[in-house]
Order: C-alpha cells, then structure tokens, then sequence
C-alpha cells in the first residue's frame, strides 16, 4: 500500500476519535470487511458491510455513510487497522483473479526458500501477526485478537 488511506478520505477528528475507541470487531466477507460494533448494548444491530476496493474503504451500509458527506467511523476503523485493509485488498486480488504470473511466481520461490514445508504460505508478506489467507482457511492460523 502506498499512501495513507485516511489521506484520502474525508474524515472529522470526532469520526477518528470513535473509529479509534469504539470496540470494533472485523470479519472478511466475500464483498469486503464485516465491522460490527460491540460498544453498544445490542451489537448485532450495529453490523455493516465496508467495502474495500484499491486499497480504500469506499461505502458503508450503516445509515451514517449514506446521511452524511465525509466517511463513516467503520470506513475509518478499517482504514486505520493496515493489517485488516491488505487483506481485504489481498481477498479482493484473488477473488478478481490474482496476481500476475510473474508476481506469483517470484512469490514462491520467495516462500520455498523460508518454508519449503508450506509452500502455500504468504504470511512473509504481511505486516503483524495477521496471516495469509491460505494459513487462516486451512486453520493452521487464526486472526489476531483486536
């Protein structure tokens, strides 16, 4: 990822502030990130689809995203959490077909040579302890807690 995704977004400091603070929870969709937000009473009426694409969270399904100009606090929250967004990016790429051939080819024999037991693996690529698709659908890891 090349720039700040917040860079690109119209974003308020109380926007930021609660996209922050508030107890947020992610989960990969087919179409993007759940976000749900355990801060209020009810949680499983705060659940929205953010939808990811170049790298930037563009629409929500909460109401605040389509009443006010600006991005919602669960565009934000995803935009600020970088190891969430490039796996949504990363889930994106592949369900649009992948990656050139020469990038997947240079990418395993980059993987061969640190786990040749798990060739399948791009944990290497990204950045914390969130793992690689492969690792994290074939349960050999979980998401991090956050």
């Amino acid at each position: 990822m090349s720039t700040n995704p917040l860079e690109e977004l119209d974003v308020t400091n109380r926007i930021l502030k609660r996209a922050q603070y508030e107890a947020m929870e992610f989960a990969l969709a087919p179409d993007g990130v759940q976000v749900r937000n355990d801060s209020y009473a009810n949680p499983d009426e705060h659940e929205y689809l953010v939808e990811v694409e170049d790298e930037l969270p563009i629409s929500c399904t909460c109401p605040a995203d389509e009443t006010y100009s600006g991005a919602c606090k669960h565009r934000v929250a995803v935009a600020i959490r970088r190891p969430i967004l490039e796996v949504a990016t990363q889930q994106q790429l592949i369900a649009d077909g992948g990656i050139s051939e020469r990038q997947a080819t240079k990418r395993r024999s980059e993987r061969e040579e640190e786990s040749p037991d798990n060739p399948d693996c791009d944990c290497a690529d990204l950045s914390g302890d969130f793992p690689c698709w492969d690792c994290y659908y074939n349960g050999r890891r979980d998401l991090p807690d956050e």
